[in-house]
């Protein structure tokens, strides 16, 4: 087989991985463990070689949100505050990841902090004060899709800031956090890492699918000319930062599935928590009271039963 034949070859079966990845997203939310084996027992799909066999994606994506539930439980009964950061390139996983934590929890425990470039008003103020809103309250965890990790990111590189800024955010930040720490906050940090190829062919998987173009920007496309500098500036990052009260852990990010599960499995064992019990709920026998009458509702107010 040619170079060529064997590019398009590739390129095919990750199109096709692609596509059941993101079929897969709709199916997480539908299925459960008992309906697993049924739906997929007639799936002959062949796994690409070294990727996660998808039941096994399946039961341990199950089972690592149910505990997932668990933790938020623990953490609302017992007001804990939990702030997880995700860091890494564009698409290297992140937002995957995060909608996996999220998906079964309740959104008034757990939400999704992703800040957009900061105003003219923000730009003027302390760094980190336009962060500091989005933290938890006791009971709260928080999950920042990005962080004030830009600086040293996007920010350098891109020359949104002087490298005296930078150097200031550098002094700064682990006080910072080492006064999140003190403060009770649980702080965990995470970088998604990639290759260089295979951000391109996520790059290129995002511009021929019409369902996820707009996740390729101009900022992407200007950060594949500058891939040495971000290594550069990621390598400072995490030695400037890694700190004991808040070390950073580093995501194998190649392999989407295996991502997933190894970073919620890791994030499961920094929290130490037990199950809450919960009281048997009964629920309550309908008054009928004779005297009512439902009034009716005007067909135009109803949604066209289209499908």
């Amino acid at each position: 087989m040619s170079d060529v034949d064997t590019k398009k070859s590739i390129l095919s079966q990750r199109l096709e991985d692609e596509a059941i990845d993101s079929f897969d997203e709709e199916l997480e939310m539908e299925l459960d463990d008992g309906r697993l084996d049924q739906l997929l027992s007639g799936d002959d799909q062949p796994e690409t070689e070294g990727q996660l066999d998808r039941k096994t994606y399946f039961r341990e994506l199950f089972r690592l949100q149910g505990e997932l539930v668990k933790l938020q439980d623990w953490v609302a009964h017992n007001k804990l505050k939990v702030v997880v950061l995700f860091e890494g390139r564009d698409a290297a996983g992140k937002g995957g990841v995060i909608k996996r934590i999220t998906q079964r929890l309740n959104p008034r425990v757990c939400r999704i902090a992703a800040l957009p470039a900061p105003n003219d008003r923000e730009r003027t103020q302390w760094y980190f004060q336009r962060y500091i809103s989005h933290l938890p309250a006791g009971g709260e965890i928080v999950l920042f899709d990005r962080s004030w990790y830009n600086r040293a990111g996007v920010e350098r590189v891109m020359g949104f800031c002087g490298e005296d800024e930078v150097e200031e955010f550098f002094r700064s930040v682990p006080e910072f956090e080492r006064m999140l720490v003190r403060s009770g906050t649980i702080l965990i940090k995470y970088w998604f890492s990639i290759t260089d190829r295979e951000q391109h062919l996520r790059f290129h998987m995002r511009n021929i699918d019409p369902l996820k173009q707009w996740k390729l920007s101009p900022m992407d496309l200007e950060s594949r000319q500058r891939w040495e500098d971000y290594t550069k500036a990621k390598e400072e990052m995490l030695e400037r930062t890694h700190i004991p009260e808040a070390p950073w852990w580093i995501v194998d990010a190649v392999d989407k599935k295996r991502a997933r599960l190894n970073c919620i499995a890791h994030f499961l064992t920094q929290i130490p928590y037990d199950e809450i019990g919960r009281s048997q709920v009964h629920l309550p026998e309908r008054i009928y009271k004779p005297d009512y009458q439902r009034k009716p509702v005007p067909d135009e107010l109803y949604v066209p039963g289209k499908y």
